[in-house]
């Protein structure tokens, strides 16, 4: 367990330069949430049609993931406000500031991340793995976390 655990950091670290890479490449406006179709039901992406993660830690509306968690775990930070698209319930939709000042979005309560592994549009990597303290699950449009 602890070597998975630490394979998996590893993993998530050495993909971060990649993925904050492969975000700045996509089209898209960044700060709309979408539903899209996975192999988990529909779930929620960002604009670009990257996944978005709940963390089981997370009390509501306050993000607890820093340092190495938010590398492997980056939280969805805008400029702007925040959007629903279709299917996305625009009640639900909100935002938090993290220590550093960033403006993270929330969703139904729930600060929302970035999984690094994720690399191209359309992919859940994570789902229901358990690190840092918690667990870390894909989010319906209903606000629930995908068991």
């Amino acid at each position: 367990m602890a070597r998975r655990f630490l394979l998996s950091v590893i993993l998530a670290l050495s993909a971060a330069s990649a993925f904050s890479g492969a975000l700045a490449s996509a089209q898209g406006p960044p700060s709309t949430l979408t539903v899209g179709a996975s192999s988990y039901g529909r779930v929620l992406f960002d604009g670009r049609g990257f996944a978005l993660y709940g963390f089981t830690r997370d009390p509501r509306s306050k993000s607890v993931c820093a340092g190495a968690c938010a590398k492997a775990w980056p939280p969805y930070v805008v400029k702007t406000r925040p959007r629903a698209a279709a299917g996305v319930n625009a009640r639900l939709l909100g935002t938090t500031r993290r220590a550093n000042g960033a403006v993270q979005v929330t969703y139904a309560g729930r600060p929302l991340y970035y999984y690094v592994g994720d690399r191209k549009a359309g992919q859940v990597l994570c789902q229901n793995v358990s690190e840092f303290g918690g667990i870390w699950r894909v989010i319906r449009p209903t606000g629930g976390l995908v068991r």
